[in-house]
């Protein structure tokens, strides 16, 4: 009897800020691995989703949306992530939004040239745009890039992610599992709850505020309460660049970091299927997005 054939493989995701890429990491794997907004740079860091069957396993790279000119250390750290993205993959899904626009010399392209596995062009979001707008952008970026597969998709609804689920099966070399059948992700729940709580704030607070935190979990500890029910106590605490953005964060008496913790912690008891009881405090680290300690402290370098 012939042994049966197991197929795996590292599937990374690439683009512009703000395309989709982490909305269709979280369709294809079917979980929730990347925070989702309608603001740009919302993934930071490179994040790892793992899809697993009986005869294969695909682990998807859901990378920080690439910044043609990056202004501080942070966003230099975050094209860091994305540049091995481009060398270190068995397939690459190349995310672009309908509505936006690339230049024939743009950097992308010529690295998108420089792929030498199977390259899949996703153009994202064709909910929001004409139907000859989507067969306009399949011809221009087809006569520039040597695309394996094209899919236009609406991963937010998930229009065609099940496609490109099956063009990633059909392309995945031969090879053992990378990770235990039953995990998810290379991240532990800590990290995930700091996404979480940082995703409250980029839905909560506007301008600069959003882009000037950071968050740490200190604490994570599992328990009862005591009538017996299962309680997760967590202890973050939420870094601000200014002295002057902690009152902003805090809110007057108070009231916007308790409507942060409100939503945090629905959000976490949802993820986490348990009771969560969260305390935040607010610290100042001047400019730490371009101090390469904090850098390292916040897991960018």
């Amino acid at each position: 009897m012939s042994e049966k054939i197991h197929k795996s493989g590292f599937v990374n995701i690439v683009g512009r800020p703000n395309v989709g890429k982490s909305t269709l990491m979280n369709a294809l794997v079917g979980e929730k691995m990347s925070i989702i907004t309608n603001k740009p740079q919302t993934t930071r860091h490179r994040i790892i989703g793992i899809l697993s069957a009986e005869d294969m396993q695909v682990v998807f790279s859901d990378t920080p949306g690439i910044i043609s000119d990056p202004m501080y250390k942070m966003q230099e750290a975050m094209n860091q992530f994305v540049n091995t993205t481009f060398h270190d993959s068995d397939i690459t899904l190349f995310v672009t939004d309908a509505r936006e626009n690339y230049a024939d010399d743009d950097e992308i392209i010529q690295r998108l040239k420089d792929v030498k596995t199977p390259l899949f062009l996703i153009i994202n979001k064709i909910d929001t745009v004409s139907d000859a707008r989507v067969l306009s952008l399949i011809k221009t970026w087809n006569s520039r890039v040597d695309f394996t597969e094209t899919v236009p998709t609406a991963a937010l609804n998930k229009v065609n992610t099940d496609k490109v689920l099956d063009l990633i099966t059909a392309n995945l070399p031969e090879g053992p599992p990378y990770y235990p059948k039953d995990q998810l992700t290379d991240r532990p729940e800590r990290f995930f709850v700091s996404e979480i709580i940082r995703e409250k704030i980029l839905e909560l607070y506007h301008q600069e505020i959003p882009y000037s935190t950071e968050v740490i979990v200190n604490a994570f500890k599992e328990g009862e309460t005591s009538r017996g029910e299962a309680i997760t106590r967590i202890d973050a605490t939420i870094y601000v660049m200014r002295k002057s953005q902690k009152p902003i964060l805090i809110g007057k008496g108070g009231s916007a970091i308790k409507r942060l913790g409100t939503e945090a912690r629905k959000s976490l008891e949802k993820w986490l299927e348990t009771r969560v009881h969260l305390e935040m405090h607010v610290k100042v680290s001047d400019d730490w997005r371009d101090d390469d300690r904090m850098l390292k402290h916040f897991g960018y370098k």
